[in-house]
């Protein structure tokens, strides 16, 4: 739909949404644009303090929005658990599951668990926060997993042998082999639900080029001159705005025409109004997802119980 905006979501009220990262960029325009829809939005954060200044933020445009702040630490495991097992005690159901945090390019790190960074927050820590609320989505009529990628999972390669790369680690490779994850994942986990016949799609969105903070964090990370100079600037010419480049998650969450196991993403490539996309060959590699799932629930020790419940 070339022409799809905000002003083209469906009536949310009575809905929930979780949307991690939710603080800044495109989890801050997709949490504003679901509460003005009258969603409940489950604001999944790392940091509290950004997090609450953004709630206060939406309240202001949004005086009867209904909004949570929620701890969340994609990088610890713990906290994935703390934070589903308080999402249950307050919810019985979720609508939207909006896997949109993340983190790009930075010098090599570890989460707690000792995954690489990149892979362990972008993909690891969302692998094992999907599985542990499927109950709730499985309990949902309709409902959705939204799994944010990016456009450089073109050049992203999924190596078992040096999956936490621990060896030549490069920062623009670990983030490509997190989005190319991001896709398997979401792909294979529809195709999961589908051969239950669950009521649940998971699809994938991606944003083309937005200007968010994610590139000028990687550049700061990385402490390089020329990053540090060409970011700006290719994010004031080049990019698209933070609130169009949440188009494609916000439509694949909520338009009645989205098909599970889909793409969705800019017109133009790297910018525009949402539509359907294609990835590259690789992220439609069964054997490849097959294989990443289950050593996705290795490292995190999160089983998916793909029971499908009765839908009152």
């Amino acid at each position: 739909m070339s022409n799809w905006t905000v002003k083209d979501i469906p009536n949310q009220t009575d809905r929930v949404a979780i949307v991690t990262g939710a603080n800044s960029g495109l989890g801050y325009q997709s949490s504003l644009a679901l509460a003005k829809k009258g969603a409940t939005v489950v604001m999944a954060c790392r940091n509290q303090k950004q997090g609450q200044q953004a709630l206060d933020q939406i309240k202001q445009q949004v005086p009867n929005a209904r909004l949570e702040l929620a701890s969340l630490d994609l990088s610890d495991l713990a906290s994935i658990h703390t934070f589903a097992t308080e999402f249950k005690l307050r919810h019985d159901k979720l609508d939207v599951l909006l896997n949109n945090a993340g983190i790009m390019a930075i010098p090599r790190g570890e989460t707690k668990d000792g995954f690489e960074m990149q892979l362990g927050v972008n993909h690891l820590g969302h692998f094992a926060l999907t599985g542990l609320v499927l109950e709730n989505l499985l309990n949902t009529a309709h409902s959705r997993v939204v799994t944010t990628t990016s456009l450089v999972h073109a050049i992203g390669r999924i190596n078992f042998e040096n999956l936490q790369m621990q060896r030549r680690y490069t920062r623009y490779g670990a983030y490509a082999q997190s989005k190319l994850a991001n896709l398997l994942f979401a792909f294979e986990l529809q195709r999961r639900l589908k051969a239950i016949g669950a009521d649940v799609i998971s699809v994938a969105a991606h944003p083309g080029y937005a200007n968010t903070s994610l590139q000028n964090t990687s550049a700061t990370a990385s402490g390089s001159l020329l990053e540090s100079l060409w970011y700006p600037i290719g994010n004031t010419i080049m990019a698209q705005s933070a609130e169009m480049g949440a188009l494609p998650q916000l439509y694949a969450a909520t338009a009645p025409e989205i098909k599970g196991g889909e793409l969705y993403g800019p017109l133009f490539l790297t910018r525009g109004q949402p539509r359907h996309d294609w990835a590259m060959p690789a992220a439609y590699n069964q054997a490849v997802a097959q294989r990443l799932w289950v050593v996705s629930e290795e490292l995190t020790t999160v089983h998916y119980n793909f029971t499908k419940p009765a839908i009152v």
